[in-house]
């Protein structure tokens, strides 16, 4: 080590893949009082303090989870402890999808977004609850829990967190309220001027009254022309009805007019995923624009918090039951077990979501000047089985596994009790 060093950390000898930059080789990634001082090939590592070799492993820029439940407590089981899914799984941004809304936004901030280690953003839910488990209180949905206005307003009071809405588009909403919630979802986006994130896939399930003349094959139809330029369309590969796939097996024609006009697609993984679907969508044409994990402790089995009712406990044949481990980056390796390369995928983890919250100039590259986070992980050849909801399984002939992150240039292991372990085929 130089006395004179001039670099506080260099990470030396990895593959560096960063597509914002348009840099993809065998470069040395440099950091100073947090930020990215250098990236170049062969840096002296004399003119740093520390040095890590991670030769042989990936450095990406800092991965972001376009699709977290980090609402802790307040959100019941889904909400997970935003650094378990963040940098403890070598994630070093989240996304909360739905979890605070205009009326419990304040405490959001206050004991999420500022504690946390992770950087932490929010699609504020359009719905006046905020992201309760609706699924058992689907009756706190309807256009009456919904005020235009006052999420309007909370969103434009808080930018630096609040990135986008959230809204749902399923049949067991249609079923009881028709198409109302999701035109005042995007009102509130065109007022606010932020991206709406619309679920698909059945949710709720139905009233006792059954679907009341709806059809789920329709929704997409219905709910696509409402949405502008930027809005997101989730979860394409769900296992439910009313994702991108009809009943006959087929891309909705709609889907492909939607991108054309710069609607953007992102995974949603988590418990609605289902292989089988997603081969036809990826052969239909459907490339994600981004892949949000969508890990609640419902599909993590996590701990319920204390004094969650008894009804949550059981499991056994939960709509949202599934992986007992998972990660954003085991996301990845389902990507690129479907056929898609890891250039196609770094992406959908890095320079798209930053793109999709307007955050380009914040995070998602290693550029000289902006704040070191950086992503570590590890591509393990060999054959892997990976399973899904429906028990479908495919092999994956590599699987990358998050080694470390660097967030504004402090490093956190991916030691999360999360990560899923590596499965031989």
């Amino acid at each position: 080590m130089s006395v004179s060093a001039s670099f506080d950390l260099l990470l030396r000898g990895g593959r560096v893949i960063c597509p914002a930059s348009g840099i993809d080789g065998a470069f040395d990634v440099a950091v100073r009082s947090g930020k990215i001082a250098a990236v170049q090939k062969d840096i002296l590592p004399s003119s740093a303090k520390e040095v890590v070799d991670v030769a042989g492993q990936l450095v990406l820029p800092g991965l972001i989870d376009t699709h977290a439940h980090i609402y802790q407590y307040v959100s019941g089981r889904f909400g997970m402890n935003p650094d378990m899914v963040g940098v403890r799984s070598g994630v070093t941004a989240l996304i909360d999808q739905g979890g605070p809304s205009c009326m419990t936004l304040p405490g959001f901030r206050h004991f999420i977004a500022e504690p946390a280690k992770s950087r932490v953003y929010a699609f504020l839910s359009a719905y006046l609850v905020g992201g309760l488990e609706g699924h058992y209180y689907p009756q706190l949905y309807s256009p009456e829990g919904v005020d235009i206005d006052a999420t309007v307003k909370a969103a434009r009071a808080n930018p630096d967190i609040v990135r986008g809405i959230k809204a749902h588009a399923e049949i067991g909403g249609f079923a009881r309220w028709g198409i109302r919630v999701i035109e005042m979802a995007a009102e509130i986006g065109r007022q606010a001027d932020l991206p709406v994130y619309v679920h698909f896939g059945q949710l709720w399930g139905l009233p006792e009254s059954g679907a009341n003349g709806e059809d789920a094959d329709t929704i997409l139809t219905r709910v696509i022309p409402l949405l502008k330029e930027g809005d997101v369309l989730a979860h394409p590969f769900t296992r439910h009805p009313g994702g991108f796939i009809n009943r006959e097996g087929v891309v909705h024609p709609v889907i492909q007019a939607a991108l054309d006009r710069g609607l953007r697609v992102d995974v949603g993984h988590g418990s609605h995923f289902s292989y089988r679907l997603a081969k036809m969508a990826i052969a239909g044409g459907i490339v994600p624009t981004t892949l949000g994990a969508d890990i609640h402790g419902y599909n993590t089995h996590v701990p319920a918090p204390a004094g969650t009712p008894d009804q949550h406990e059981d499991e056994e044949n939960h709509p949202f039951a599934g992986q007992a481990k998972f990660s954003l980056v085991q996301a990845m390796s389902s990507m690129m077990a479907l056929g898609l390369s890891l250039e196609q995928v770094v992406p959908m983890v890095t320079a798209n979501p930053a793109k999709m919250i307007a955050r380009s100039d914040e995070i998602g590259a290693l550029k000289v000047g902006m704040a070191a986070d950086v992503s570590v992980l590890t591509q393990r050849p060999g054959r892997f089985v990976l399973r899904d909801n429906e028990n479908t399984e495919v092999i994956a002939d590599s699987l990358l596994q998050p080694a470390f992150c660097l967030r504004a240039g402090v490093r956190y292991d991916a030691d999360a009790s999360i990560l899923p372990e590596a499965v031989a085929a």
